[in-house]
């Protein structure tokens, strides 16, 4: 590494003979070659995964330009979570870091690495042997929350037979919504009672407007910390409980190192 690169920090993680071999086949955000580095101080199990970036990409000013660029950030991305995803398969706890964590050179690395050594390995010591599993869920389309028109439709004014009668089937329409609705709330609060008693820790998220395709109100969109050894365990029972409630939509997704829970707040000094 040259002294004109800047030093793209992934992930913290434990030095492992697994994980720095795993390291020495990625490439990272700018094609660049991973490796770990260790901190400031010897006696540490920790290593910061990193790789060289160029300063005319990720020096402060072109970065906040390049942050507005959806194509380069969706590719930053992508980059970003392969690093993380091929050192999660080492086996060893991994703690993502944001995306565009940089430092000006490896010797600010490593010296931020040992300060922050005690809150690393707590994190690390949570989250070993845990996972994130993503939770969507939504009321299917033809389902409207109380208070909307069910249909979208309007009285027609061909007289005052039809429009009674009309009214009539509306507020039926109307009824039923909110009778499906109410259970659809009700079940999306049992599904997130499930999920709460089969991991460790939530994260809610702020629910998409736009979900998957053909998906209506989003009701939940949230991150949960599960052992390993239970996720099948977590999406088979919160699947089970959506199923049988007529226009609950439920969407699993993970496992995923657990990005939702990496970073928390460090305690006051």
């Amino acid at each position: 590494m040259t002294d004109t690169h800047l030093v793209y920090a992934y992930a913290v993680l434990r030095r492992t003979p697994e994980a720095a071999a795993a390291a020495a086949h990625l490439r990272g955000v700018a094609g660049e070659p991973v490796r770990l580095v260790d901190p400031a101080t010897a006696a540490s199990p920790l290593a910061f995964a990193v790789g060289p970036v160029p300063p005319e990409d990720y020096a402060e000013a072109p970065l906040q330009t390049h942050l507005d660029d959806l194509d380069w950030l969706e590719a930053t991305v992508s980059s970003h979570h392969t690093v993380v995803a091929g050192l999660v398969a080492s086996g060893t706890a991994v703690l993502p870091l944001r995306l565009a964590t940089v430092y000006p050179d490896e010797h600010s690395a490593r010296q931020a690495l040992d300060t922050r050594r005690d809150y690393f390995l707590s994190l690390l010591a949570r989250l070993t042997g845990h996972v994130e599993l993503g939770v969507r869920i939504h009321a299917a389309p033809d389902v409207a929350p109380p208070g909307t028109d069910p249909d979208g439709t309007h009285e027609p004014a061909s007289g005052l037979g039809v429009g009674r009668a009309y009214q009539a089937i509306r507020r039926r329409r109307q009824r039923r919504n909110e009778e499906t609705w109410r259970a659809i709330a009700e079940g999306a609060a049992r599904l997130t009672r499930t999920a709460g008693a089969l991991s460790v820790d939530r994260v809610a998220h702020t629910p998409e407007r736009t979900g998957p395709a053909g998906s209506g109100t989003a009701l939940g969109n949230d991150a949960y910390l599960v052992p390993r050894d239970r996720v099948d365990a977590f999406r088979t029972g919160v699947l089970a409980v959506a199923r049988g409630i007529p226009g609950l939509r439920v969407q699993v997704t993970g496992p995923w190192a657990p990005y939702s829970f990496a970073l928390q707040p460090e305690p006051a000094p």
